[in-house]
């Protein structure tokens, strides 16, 4: 996931929304143990004080005995946390063996029978305690004030909360990666129909279909309407524009003819150079006309649809045999490589314009041999001649449009600049390099596939793709 993606947007958010509930939620059982701990340990210091009370008596000399010690054994292994002890108003003092030899430092004070009273004090070796104590007397006769505590060492209450908090940390972190990938998921699944509109996007471009797929969730049909309602009128646009721009160059068809008539007629006259002239400025417009009426033709058919797939082979057969028989490629020898069954997504007419183009560039420049091969993975289709090649200082010459090597060769420069735009029309792109024989090498190729690296030795930037590589 890149930096400002929405995938990792919600990714965060949702994890960091996890983290801060799961964080408040450990500290908040956290709390509740303590306290559960805190009531539990309280319910059984009553019970223990209870047990001590009911087990006191009184012998023949008026001193206090515990008849019936509390049957927790902790009370007589000494240090052990658990204490008891009873102190009278005149004196007597008894403990529990747990004391060992210190004794509870309570406060001053005076529960009553029906009262508990809670403390904490720093108990045996220096320990925190919890002490809970009631006052009762014992002989109404004698009036024996007894006042009796038990106490529990809170070392061990922290201790246990502590060990709490840290299982429940672990079991939280194990719940908060569970969580987060399971958030992660969520957010995949949600995405996933914007990754569907994106592929379809992608299929529109390169001409597989014509609308946004409809089986979308209800959040984002209306998009999808939207978008399709939006290409449909793109489409009639263009359609009309085709039909605007085929109009204005046929119009100029009638004019040119009248130009070439009239550059005859100067020749009768003998004004050869005024006809040259004449003849130059309608080969020139002429060209242009017929670039516009072949783009006119292109916009809006590049992405017509699978339907417009052309099997190579056949096509360069027809125009390997068509070529063979001019006068400029009498003395080449062509050598194609290109495997049965493969398909190109781009109309036959455009592609026979393309690699005619090549071919006969190839031809017009090459010493004898001119070879085009093609390859499936990747999909690239080179035109190599072993002619002079092309310099890297003249390369930038080249791309211009109208840009020539040979100035003294037929040709006006214009030839090969619908080659470029009939490739950018369909996304592809072409690229210049030195070939193996010696020449040049004329690659063409999806832009996604020229992209790659180590897939040319040079390659046009996209705004030179409506530049030319002349060859006449």
């Amino acid at each position: 996931m890149r930096l400002g993606s929405l995938r990792l947007r919600l990714v965060a958010a949702g994890t960091i929304a996890l983290l801060v509930a799961l964080g408040v939620a450990g500290f908040g059982m956290v709390v509740l143990f303590k306290r559960h701990v805190a009531r539990t340990l309280a319910s059984d210091l009553d019970v223990h004080l209870r047990q001590i009370l009911n087990g006191l008596d009184v012998d023949a000399e008026g001193r206090i005995v515990v008849a019936r010690p509390p049957a927790d054994p902790r009370f007589v292994v000494p240090l052990s946390g658990l204490y008891w002890q009873i102190s009278d108003d005149h004196g007597q003092l008894l403990r529990s063996r747990s004391l060992w030899d210190t004794i509870l430092p309570l406060p001053i004070d005076e529960p009553g029978p029906s009262d508990v009273h809670q403390h904490e004090l720093i108990g045996p070796v220096g320990a925190r305690v919890l002490v809970a104590e009631r006052g009762i007397l014992m002989n109404p006769e004698s009036q024996i004030r007894v006042r009796a505590a038990v106490a529990y060492d809170l070392d061990g209450a922290t201790s246990a909360v502590r060990t709490f908090a840290k299982d429940l940390s672990i079991a939280l972190a194990v719940l908060a990666v569970i969580l987060a990938v399971g958030t992660t998921v969520q957010v995949n699944l949600g995405l996933r129909p914007l990754a569907v509109l994106r592929h379809g996007v992608a299929e529109i471009r390169s001409g597989q279909r014509r609308h946004l797929p409809r089986e979308v969730p209800t959040e984002v049909a209306p998009l999808v309407e939207e978008v399709n309602a939006l290409l449909d009128a793109q489409q009639t646009e263009i359609m009309r524009s085709r039909s605007r721009a085929a109009d204005l160059a046929h119009g100029f068809k009638t004019p040119l003819a009248a130009l070439t008539a009239d550059a005859a007629r100067l020749k009768e006259l003998g004004q050869l150079e005024l006809a040259r002239n004449v003849e130059d400025v309608a080969e020139a417009m002429s060209r242009q006309v017929d670039r516009e009426l072949a783009l006119a033709r292109l916009r809006g058919k590049a992405r017509g649809g699978p339907e417009a797939a052309t099997e190579l082979a056949p096509l360069v057969d027809a125009l390997l045999g068509t070529l063979g028989r001019t006068p400029s490629a009498a003395h080449v020898s062509f050598d194609g490589e290109v495997p049965p069954g493969l398909s190109i997504a781009i109309d036959r007419t455009d592609l026979a314009e393309v690699l005619g183009n090549l071919l006969e560039n190839a031809a017009r420049h090459a010493a004898s041999t001119v070879r085009i091969a093609a390859t499936a993975i990747p999909l690239v289709v080179t035109v190599e001649d072993d002619g002079p090649g092309i310099p890297d200082t003249q390369i930038g010459r080249v791309l211009e449009r109208g840009g020539r090597l040979d100035e003294q060769g037929p040709g006006s420069g214009l030839g090969l600049a619908i080659v470029q735009d009939v490739l950018e029309a369909y996304g592809w792109r072409l690229q210049i390099g030195r070939s193996e024989l010696g020449g040049a090498n004329i690659t063409i190729a999806p832009a996604i596939v020229a992209a790659l690296p180590g897939a040319s030795s040079r390659a046009p930037a996209p705004n030179d793709m409506r530049s030319m590589l002349t060859a006449g």
